[in-house]
């Protein structure tokens, strides 16, 4: 796994579970922690794809 695909997934976990606390609390803050999961999960994927694609480009 990439190195920036990892800290993207780590930087999701957290932001999902401090989504999760915010919106327990009441506070209306979490919808950044939930906009902040969908961006660092995004970049999870494509680093993920970028590194498949690059593989695939190595044995051919």
């Amino acid at each position: 796994m990439p190195r920036n695909a990892l800290y993207a997934s780590i930087v999701f976990v957290l932001a999902v579970a401090a989504a999760v606390v915010s919106f327990v609390e009441g506070n209306w803050l979490g919808v950044v922690w939930v906009l902040l999961a969908g961006v660092s999960s995004n970049i999870a994927w494509f680093y993920l794809r970028k590194e498949k694609l690059a593989r695939q480009v190595d044995q051919a």
